[in-house]
């Protein structure tokens, strides 16, 4: 069951689209705080997501940003907005699609059909699936995947960069610039602790699956993925 997240801060119309698609056997979330949009996207990891552009504290050209810098999910504008330049800044901002409003719930149905289409199915890239595996773990980079004695764990984009990085340069050593240059395009807007996070979030996702210590700290260089994990857990 193909699952869609709405960000439409009018309850009215979030309401009658969630009522409507649910109709269709499609499970739907309605995000309800919009200070944190992306905590509800990381939580619920939807397969499309409907974004009004006029949003309390950011607008949606902000969200959809935040979600392509994770994500190659379907997004649909639906706004209000009728201007042709409100159109190319949804598309340029990593829009794939644009209601406007007021719309037929049909419409809606058969965009939201079109776009699952060419991102998972019959109209989808047919492109081999790469698999990186090192010792048992198995890392999928198309469907942001990693797994280990048949555990499994989903990924964020930057996650599954990070993991990429490390496998590719083990046994040696993914140096701190170098990964910060693979994640982010603009190294000056980088605070010194987003790396740390995110290593700490990428050994979270190795301890889901079973792994500890996956992560090495090399002072003064990077990290480098440990495969002591081999010899305990094969």
């Amino acid at each position: 069951m193909n699952k869609i997240m709405i960000v439409e801060d009018d309850p009215k119309i979030a309401d009658h689209l969630r009522n409507h698609i649910q109709k269709y056997e499609f499970e739907v979330m309605k995000v309800m705080v919009f200070d944190h949009v992306m905590e509800d996207f990381h939580q619920y990891s939807p397969d499309l997501v409907l974004l009004d552009i006029n949003l309390p504290s950011f607008d949606g050209y902000y969200w959809c940003r935040q979600i392509r810098k994770e994500s190659i999910c379907p997004v649909i504008f639906i706004s209000a907005r009728i201007g042709e330049m409100d159109q190319v800044m949804a598309i340029e901002n990593g829009g794939d699609d644009f209601i406007t409003k007021p719309f037929h719930p049909e419409i809606v149905m058969a965009k939201i059909r079109s776009q699952l289409r060419r991102a998972y199915g019959e109209y989808a890239a047919k492109v081999e699936e790469r698999v990186l595996e090192r010792d048992g773990l198995r890392f999928f980079p198309e469907r942001l995947e990693l797994t280990f004695a048949e555990k499994a764990a989903s990924l964020s984009k930057k996650e599954a960069d990070i993991i990429e990085s490390l496998l590719d340069r083990y046994p040696r050593v993914a140096g701190r610039e170098d990964l910060l240059e693979k994640l982010w395009d603009d190294l000056a807007y980088v605070d010194e602790n987003t790396l740390n996070v995110n290593i700490t979030r990428v050994r979270k996702k190795f301890q889901l699956i079973g792994i500890e210590d996956a992560v090495e700290t090399v002072r003064g260089a990077g990290y480098r993925l440990h495969v002591s994990w081999t010899k305990e857990d094969k």
